[in-house]
């Protein structure tokens, strides 16, 4: 485990992809298949769309809150929501409970998540108001939700080494990155979480995505940057970002070249939101490295 101060930021190109403002963006996701890019406002119960050939925006209002997405297969998705667990069906956008997940917790709400190189699902859960503790780190594994780690405040930067041997997730609250190892054929822990990374400085650790050679690119909340930690928890890169609460990475297009960033307004004042004009909007960024294809996940047994 390190603690280190941040390198010296690096200038990258960034693409204004969506000028519409979130209230609070979140869990972007990419369909390398259709080239289309998802994310959500999660306050606003909203799901985007944006095909990165067209330049076009779909708003999809959805019923419930959902915080995260992941491929099923071409016509279905897995969403991560308030409600639980729910399959969309891409072509309609009707909603199927899948799996219920702490249905009787009436305070606490989906969080960050992405999928395991196996297939399986790692998601999280928090308070509505981050109480402390109230949240849990699940996995969704061969049609059976498992809880991984509980009592974590604000999950996030869940993400994984390419070879599957690697989980990382983040508690922002507690500004400490965790790193565990796990069964690369389930995805699944073999170990208890170790520190990884203590974060030091403005804003929190917040949603996360590993590129080829295995660097975390974790958005900093708060900080208006992506940093990049090495598997050995050392902080080696900065990347500024155009709005202060920066909330989540994912690489995307045809070669994995570009990183989609969302950001928030959520508990900004007026003032706040003045000073930070790009608030809310969403951002393509070129930062001199490349990711890969999200997995899909799988339903059933691996």
């Amino acid at each position: 485990m390190t603690t280190i101060s941040a390198p010296a930021p690096e200038a990258a190109p960034i693409t204004l992809i969506c000028p519409e403002r979130c209230h609070l963006g979140e869990g972007p996701a990419y369909d390398a298949a259709r080239d289309t890019a998802w994310w959500f406002d999660i306050v606003e119960k909203r799901l985007y769309e944006a095909p990165l050939g067209t330049g076009a925006i779909t708003v999809h209002a959805l019923p419930v809150m959902a915080s995260a997405l992941a491929m099923v297969d071409a016509e279905r998705q897995l969403l991560a929501t308030e409600a639980g667990l729910m399959l969309r069906d891409v072509a309609s956008g009707r909603l199927e409970t899948l799996a219920a997940v702490e249905a009787d917790k009436a305070g606490t709400r989906s969080n960050d998540a992405r999928v395991h190189p196996s297939g399986t699902f790692w998601f999280s859960t928090m308070g509505r108001n981050a109480e402390t503790g109230a949240g849990t780190v699940y996995a969704f594994h061969a049609g059976a939700v498992i809880p991984l780690f509980p009592a974590v405040t604000i999950p996030n930067a869940i993400c994984f080494s390419p070879d599957g041997t690697i989980g990382y997730f983040a508690d922002t609250a507690m500004g400490e990155l965790y790193r565990v190892r796990l069964d690369p054929g389930s995805g699944l822990p073999l170990e208890a979480p170790t520190l990884l990374h203590r974060h030091a400085g403005a804003g929190g650790l917040d949603g996360a995505v590993t590129d080829a050679e295995g660097l975390i690119w974790c958005a900093i909340w708060g900080g208006a940057r992506l940093n990049a930690y090495s598997p050995a928890g050392d902080l080696v890169r900065s990347v500024p970002t155009p709005a202060h609460q920066t909330s989540c990475p994912v690489f995307v297009g045809a070669h994995f070249d570009r990183v989609l960033v969302t950001s928030a307004w959520q508990h900004m004042d007026a003032d706040a939101r003045a000073a930070d004009p790009e608030h809310g909007r969403t951002f393509l960024l070129d930062i001199g490295a490349k990711g890969r294809a999200e997995p899909r996940v799988r339903l059933g047994a691996l």
